[in-house]
This record gives C-alpha cells, structure tokens and sequence, in this order.
C-alpha cells in the first residue's frame, strides 16, 4: 500500500505497544521494531507535557544509539485528572479507582513523540493533547470493563479504541489517534518539520 510517509532510510518504532503498531500498519508505512529498557521515573510536579516528551526521548536515544543510519520513533502517553498523572494501573482495584475517578468528568490525553537520526545528530520532541469527556459509569460498568483485562496495559486504565470503551466516552476535544497512542498528524507535521530530507517524495 502506498503511503504519505515513505522513507529514504530505515524506520524504526521504539514501542512494544500493539496499538503503535497498528496505527503505523493502518497509515501504510514502514517499520522495523525494537525496544530498549528505559528509566521512567520523574520528578515529582513535572508537567504531563513534559514527561511524555521526557519519557520518549528516554526510549529513543539507546536504539538510535545502536542503528545510526536509521531514523527511530518513541512514544509515550498518559492521562491527567485535575493535574495529577494516570499511568497504566497497578492492579485490577487500581484501575477500577482510576475509572471512578475518571466517570463523568473530563481529563487530558497526553502524547509525547521524539524522532532521533543519530547519524545526523538529530533528535526532536513534540507532544499532543485531546481532552476526552466520560460519561457516569455504575459500579457494575466499571468492573465488568476491568474484568475484561483491557484496562491493564493502558494509561488512565481505558482505551478508546476498546469494544466497550467508546460506550464510556461522551464526547473528544482533538486528535483521536493522540487517545489510542499516536498521534497522527502530529507526527506527520514533525516529521516533514524536521526530517524532510529523510522523506521520499510522496505517491503520485
């Protein structure tokens, strides 16, 4: 399938993420995968903007480190409820408190993107943000939904992109692929912003 994003060079996605990698199949590109261990503790009060950018960054530099000609993707997403960051939950109590939490009210999803081309010396950071909105959730919703294993690897204990999730969500503000982990568009822009040379022409 052609594609938008071709690249002279090869791509290489830092994510162990299904939902990465199935945005990136659905858009048609490219992509080899490889995940290097990352640090991923923060400073207490870091701004959710900044983390993710912080966090991607952190998963980038040692693949890009080791594959110089190629140009590497990283990612990482969380969800933020009156100021405080949601990571994926510990447990099935956990994720049921963050869907309490959650129900009914709006919170913020964000991305942070880095792409690094260690041949070149680049390495750039972007990041998005949609606000979602949920409906009330009764307590049978929520631990039926948990029961399901779904919320388990997932930031803020959903996925959008979920069979029973979207049953949950009133209403987005912004990218939905942002929601599901990548933001597309985002994405696109950066990558013509900063690594144009690295883009084949786009199909005729």
């Amino acid at each position: 399938m052609n594609s938008l994003l071709q690249f002279s060079c090869r791509f290489i996605l830092a994510s162990q993420s299904p939902r990465r990698r199935a945005l990136l199949d659905h858009v048609g590109v490219s992509f080899d995968t490889e995940v290097h261990p990352a640090d991923e503790t923060l400073p207490e009060g870091v701004a959710p903007s900044e983390a993710v950018q912080a966090l991607a960054r952190r998963k980038a530099r040692p693949v890009a480190a080791g594959h110089p000609s190629a140009l590497v993707l990283a990612a990482d997403t969380v969800v933020a409820h009156d100021g405080e960051i949601l990571n994926k939950p510990d447990d099935a109590s956990d994720a049921r408190a963050m869907l309490r939490r959650l129900a009914g009210t709006s919170h913020t999803v964000h991305t942070g993107l880095s792409l690094a081309h260690a041949g070149s010396g680049r390495e750039t950071t972007a990041a998005d943000e949609t606000s979602v909105v949920f409906a009330p959730l009764s307590d049978a919703e929520i631990r039926a939904y948990v029961a399901s294993g779904s919320p388990m690897d997932k930031a803020g204990g959903y996925g959008i992109q979920d069979r029973t999730a979207p049953f949950f969500v009133e209403r987005i503000e912004g990218d939905y692929y942002n929601v599901v982990g990548l933001p597309l568009r985002r994405l696109y822009r950066t990558l013509h912003a900063s690594f144009s040379d690295l883009l084949l022409s786009a199909p005729q």
